[in-house]
């Protein structure tokens, strides 16, 4: 009996001690973590989302740019940084599923390390090709360019903005999906592959939403949509599945993510509160211009990156890519 209450007595401390600890919480500035340099996609995201959480929890979220790496570096970071609630990481989709498969000196492990929060946008690429190049004037439809890879085996060269990169990654699925060969040229960066395509370097490239206007203007052709749904500022655009090859769904996304020792109030608070900053119309207007929308439970979170790990990798080993 005298067991029984101390247990009792020591669970309720316990319960005690986490109530005042979310109570509490934060006590002091935390810090984001940006594996990439000031003003790209993930940089733009963490700071609307920075400065939601600075105002409504009264203590500052403050970014903190440490670049390189593909997003190791910060990741590194965070994935050995206190589990307190002071150190949060945003990143890309790549520093999470790809960096495993692609880096054997990787030194962080996304499943053991990191407690998922949420994806905040969720930015599909654009199968494109250029109208005006005459090998590509009769290319309307995927089928028009698997074809065109089929009666070609090994000539028909596409784009992407480096080797490893998540736009070399769809075009290698597709290619195995289609049965294909085509030949790889790694740009310094996404802009560069789209440079490449509008010189008439290469014939086809999964484009990032910057080809959207491109395509509205007519520079650019699109063929389908790299993600599951289709992409409401290109809505008569297919996707990839759509066009026929089912499963097909893959995103450059950015999300957020705190070391796994962190309390289970504190993740839950900061879960629901990075939900309502994408929520609000105002905010969500201004993430808007980085992708779609698109937030998760830590469960459905946890459960997307296994998927696409498992998948990546999958490409990586059958198209045998080696990062740069």
């Amino acid at each position: 009996m005298q067991r029984t209450l101390r247990l009792l007595a020591i669970v309720a401390g316990l319960c005690v001690t986490t109530q005042a600890f979310a109570k509490k919480y934060p006590a002091r500035p935390v810090k984001i973590m940006v594996g990439f340099s000031a003003g790209g996609p993930v940089d733009v995201v963490a700071r609307i989302v920075a400065d939601r959480l600075s105002n409504k929890l009264g203590q500052a979220f403050v970014v903190e740019n440490r670049a390189g790496a593909n997003g190791m570096i910060a990741a590194e970071g965070v994935a050995h940084a206190e589990g307190d609630g002071y150190t949060m990481l945003a990143c890309n989709s790549s520093t999470i599923t790809l960096n495993k498969t692609l880096f054997k000196d990787i030194r962080y492990d996304p499943e053991k390390d990191f407690a998922p929060l949420t994806t905040v946008v969720s930015a599909p690429l654009v199968l494109v090709v250029n109208p005006d190049n005459p090998k590509t004037a009769n290319i309307n439809t995927v089928a028009d360019l698997v074809a065109a890879a089929k009666a070609a085996p090994g000539a028909l060269a596409y784009g992407s903005g480096g080797n490893g990169n998540l736009a070399h990654l769809a075009m290698e699925l597709l290619s195995q999906k289609a049965g294909v060969k085509m030949i790889h040229v790694p740009y310094r960066g996404g802009a560069a592959s789209e440079v490449g395509i509008l010189a008439q370097e290469v014939l086809a490239v999964f484009d990032p939403l910057s080809a959207v206007p491109l395509v509205k203007a007519g520079k650019l052709r699109a063929l389908a949509v790299s993600s599951a749904e289709r992409l409401p500022a290109l809505p008569d655009v297919p996707t990839v599945a759509e066009a026929g090859y089912p499963g097909f769904d893959i995103s450059f996304w950015v999300g957020f993510f705190m070391p796994k020792a962190t309390p289970a109030p504190t993740l839950e608070m900061l879960h629901r509160e990075i939900v309502a900053a994408a929520a609000d119309p105002m905010l969500k207007e201004r993430l808007e211009t980085q992708g779609v929308v698109s937030v998760l439970s830590p469960a459905e979170y946890a459960a997307k990156i296994a998927k696409e790990t498992k998948e990546l990798a999958e490409v990586v080993a059958a198209a045998n890519i080696k990062a740069e």
